[in-house]
């Protein structure tokens, strides 16, 4: 097929060995490639019950039948792994030119197993030992800039940080900690050279759709990320009464205008900047004055300024600017970051947690101790759930994550929609797997009370998503199509010469949601995972605009009961055996259900 490669390197990093390996057509007909190629080769690489940090784990980067081509957003790569922070899987996104280099080495993915003796970076096929270890990301790709493209980690991902990130030219694969395995592996970086084009089967169609697509990317679909960005929602979603505050105990921040993008527009210096063949341009930077008086600027995104902003208690934009800007040069995720911190700051003002952090405080700090481990930073650097177990009691029902992961910054109890997808993702609570926020923010849905129709629609904000993350395009650019299905067939036909149409498209983005979750089943998932922690289904917000707004238990559980069945799942959350059996036979997953089964005592899967 063109626009792939029909193959992926798997690299051993004990020996220094590479082989390429075929993929099959009907693989990646069915899977596409980005998140679903990415799945895929992690059920075929992981060892069943694997440890995310065990030299077996593999840590697969995939690109997609797109990079190369072109079309507007779509130079970017996937990684995916086994999270060290929730235990499931983890798929994470980054656009950047390392996506169009990868793929020109001729393969549609890199697949890393095995573990470096010594701290070493892969340059091109070779594993050579490095001299970056303890630079920044940053540090490292300029270091090794004249020999390709550069993926590389930060000091929290050598030190293992359950959430630090992959870098790549500023941008990051952040969630999840996939960064913690590359420092696991002791592998630096990654750097990739290629010669081997992107050929479509029809270039000139591909041209025609990508210019459709650009010029659709330019308009008022995607205006708005482009004329402020997305710390936009920010005062929006604080009228709201959606604004999480000070560790998801408020929704409402009095220091929400001196975090305006409104404010710092008119006040700071502001530049906008685009990612690798992207013509939205929704990058914007902020300029603040460092702690020693140097002048600098930082790129900012909501979910940076929410999760070190009011999460934490924080007004100052300087601090929660050179906070983003620490984060990003420790290469730690913004919000497990942050919502770690806003849960440590609570469980101090309970008595629960001492020496620690407190609401108000400059995160920064606190960043270097977590990124170093030291002191009460490796406790912090194990993230919200791990910390809540450690402390008892009920610290769990306050710890704001779901299967691991930090929350993003969506309040649930006045975003219901949101709140099922947060509870239900196979990546744990997260924001770009689920965009069922806009279904709240939309006539579509009543957002301060879930129903039937609230889960029709957070399933197919999952499905749209899973489409982007195969292909793979960013997420602002959904708006630009009017029938994401139909037109992805399209512009996916024109590159490989294939003839899918809407409902095939369909068909994989169900199939991808369905593999991750037979996945996260074979790791030990159980129904119980999928819910919210404690406070939101109990306690109703106390003040604000959404004053004594609840998210009642009863209403979460129908929600989830009618998903599950909604997906052709159990009432509960299992794949029935028959979809098992699909999955096995479609995708040549030889020995699926039987690994699946292994996870069981009794040896079966629980109907």
């Amino acid at each position: 097929m063109n626009g792939f490669h029909m193959a992926y390197m798997r690299v051993d990093l004990r020996t220094g060995e590479s082989a390429r390996i075929p993929i099959e057509a009907k693989i990646l007909e069915r899977v596409l490639g980005g998140v679903g190629l990415g799945s895929w080769l992690l059920h075929r690489e992981a060892p069943v019950g694997v440890d995310p940090f065990a030299p077996e784990a593999p840590l697969v980067f995939a690109f997609s039948p797109l990079v190369g081509t072109g079309v507007t957003t779509s130079a970017k790569f996937a990684v995916v792994g086994k999270s060290p922070l929730t235990g499931g899987l983890c798929d994470a996104l980054a656009s950047s030119h390392f996506a169009i280099e990868g793929k020109r080495l001729g393969i549609d993915a890199l697949v890393f197993v095995g573990e470096c003796d010594e701290p070493s970076e892969w340059v091109n096929g070779i594993l050579r030992p490095t001299q970056n270890w303890g630079r920044t990301a940053r540090e490292t790709a300029a270091a090794l800039s004249k020999e390709g493209r550069v993926a590389a980690i930060g000091i929290a991902g050598e030190n293992r940080v359950r959430y630090a990130t992959i870098s790549a030219e500023g941008r990051h694969a952040g969630r999840g900690g996939l960064g913690a395995i590359m420092g696991a592996k002791r592998l630096k970086a990654i750097v990739v050279s290629g010669d081997h084009d992107t050929v479509a089967a029809h270039s000139e169609e591909v041209e025609r759709q990508a210019r459709r697509l650009r010029d659709r990317a330019r308009g008022d679909a995607t205006a708005k990320y482009s004329e402020i960005g997305t710390i936009g929602n920010l005062l929006a979603f604080d009228r709201m009464g959606a604004l999480p505050t000070r560790n998801f105990q408020e929704s409402h921040f009095e220091g929400a205008e001196a975090l305006s993008a409104e404010r710092w527009q008119s006040d700071r210096k502001h530049r906008r900047a685009s990612c690798a063949d992207c013509t939205i341009g929704c990058e914007h930077r902020y300029g603040y004055k460092a702690p020693g008086g140097e002048s600098k600027d930082v790129r900012i995104e909501y979910e940076s300024l929410f999760a070190l902003g009011p999460l934490c208690g924080v007004a100052d934009p300087d601090l929660v600017l050179a906070a983003a800007a620490k984060c990003d040069a420790l290469g730690l995720d913004t919000i497990s970051a942050g919502a770690t911190l806003a849960f440590a700051m609570e469980c101090g003002e309970r008595g629960e947690l001492s020496g620690g952090p407190v609401f108000g405080d400059d995160p920064s700090e606190w960043l270097s101790l977590i990124a170093t481990r030291e002191g009460l930073g490796d406790f912090l650097a194990e993230g919200s759930r791990l910390m809540a177990e450690s402390i008892g009691g009920d610290a769990l029902s306050r710890a704001p994550q779901v299967k691991g992961l930090e929350l993003p910054g969506y309040e649930p109890r006045t975003l219901q929609t949101m709140a099922l997808g947060l509870a239900v993702g196979t990546r744990g609570a997260d924001h770009n797997r689920s965009g069922a926020y806009e279904a709240d923010f939309s006539e579509e849905a009543n957002r301060l009370h879930g129903d039937a129709r609230s889960v029709a629609l957070a399933i197919e904000s999952e499905d749209r998503a899973a489409v982007l993350d195969a292909l793979v395009l960013c997420k602002f650019v959904r708006g630009a199509f009017d029938d994401l299905y139909d037109e992805s067939a399209t512009l996916l036909n024109a590159v490989a010469g294939t003839d899918a149409d809407g409902a095939e498209i369909e068909t994989i983005a169900r199939r991808i949601v369905d593999l991750r979750k037979a996945f996260n089943i074979r790791e030990g998932w159980q129904p119980e995972d999928d819910t919210l922690p404690a406070r939101f289904l109990t306690e109703p917000i106390p003040n604000g605009p959404a004053k004594g707004v609840t998210l009642p238990r009863e209403r979460l559980d129908f929600m989830i009961r009618s998903y599950n069945l909604g997906r052709g799942w159990t009432e509960v959350g299992w794949l029935p055996k028959e979809a098992l059996r699909r999955l096995e036979v479609e995708l040549d997953l030889e020995g699926l259900r039987s690994s699946i089964e292994r996870s069981f005592p009794e040896g079966i899967i629980p109907e």
